[in-house]
């Protein structure tokens, strides 16, 4: 390995060249909007991966951030060996849209809620919606218990990604989900802490798969903390298949 080349070719990019000149490895960082600094590094040759992770490591200011299969305990090892250590655990979901298979049908909303289709929402009620729930999840388990592919603070709220509750004109929850070809992705759901517990959560859920499976969507998938008990008994209660899940390991 005393010929091994490890350099920093771009701001969020190192490589590493064996004496043949030939690319053995690479590693990546990505900035978050939420300032967290998310590390990756691919390698194709034994010994390559603690040469990167070093070279990265002294460039970047912790704390840093990856990803990791929770099956891939040989990567998760390499990661732990370079002073990484377990942050949270996160389940992947698929769910089905039919209601046969889900169990929702065509639920009614709690009394007095009004649930609203994709586009429906007045986009400024919707950002306010937002920026109260983020603050109270700040406020209580924290926004790093969030998927880490939901953006923390986004600029602007696209209403036709959005199915909104609304309860006495004052929009109380959301669900937003993302089309990627054949299938959706339930990228976020959330209610105001003074209205949970009253199924407004499951009523958005059925909307949100009932919408799909009427367009022809045959699956969603989402990803969900391991400690949101709430959310993993709504998912779970509703025909969802656990398929996998990562790790986010931190070094600070």
């Amino acid at each position: 390995m005393n010929s091994m080349q490890i350099t920093r070719v771009a701001e969020t990019q190192w490589r590493a060249v064996d004496a043949d000149d030939r690319i053995v490895g690479h590693g990546d960082v990505s900035y978050r909007p939420d300032g967290r600094l998310f590390v990756s590094i691919d390698v194709w040759r034994d010994g390559v991966f603690d040469l990167l992770a070093d070279a990265m490591l002294a460039d970047l200011p912790n704390p840093l951030h990856t990803l990791v299969g929770e099956t891939d305990l040989d990567l998760k090892s390499c990661w732990e060996q370079v002073g990484f250590t377990l942050g949270r655990r996160e389940r992947e979901y698929v769910l089905p849209t039919d209601p046969r298979d889900t169990g929702l049908g065509t639920p009614l909303p709690p009394a007095g809620v009004t649930i609203l289709p994709a586009g429906a929402a007045n986009e400024g009620l919707l950002s306010a919606l937002d920026r109260s729930i983020r603050e109270e999840v700040d406020a209580a388990v924290g926004w790093r218990t969030m998927p880490a592919e939901v953006l923390p603070r986004p600029m602007l709220l696209d209403p036709s990604k959005f199915v909104v509750a609304a309860r006495d004109g004052r929009y109380v929850g959301l669900l937003r989900v993302a089309r990627v070809r054949s299938r959706a992705r339930i990228g976020l759901i959330a209610v105001r802490a003074d209205q949970q517990r009253h199924g407004i959560g499951r009523a958005l859920l059925a909307h949100a798969l009932g919408s799909l499976h009427r367009d022809g969507v045959q699956s969603a998938w989402a990803e969900v903390d391991e400690s949101n008990a709430a959310a993993i008994a709504l998912f779970e209660g509703s025909g969802a298949r656990r398929t996998g899940g990562c790790l986010e390991l931190v070094r600070r």
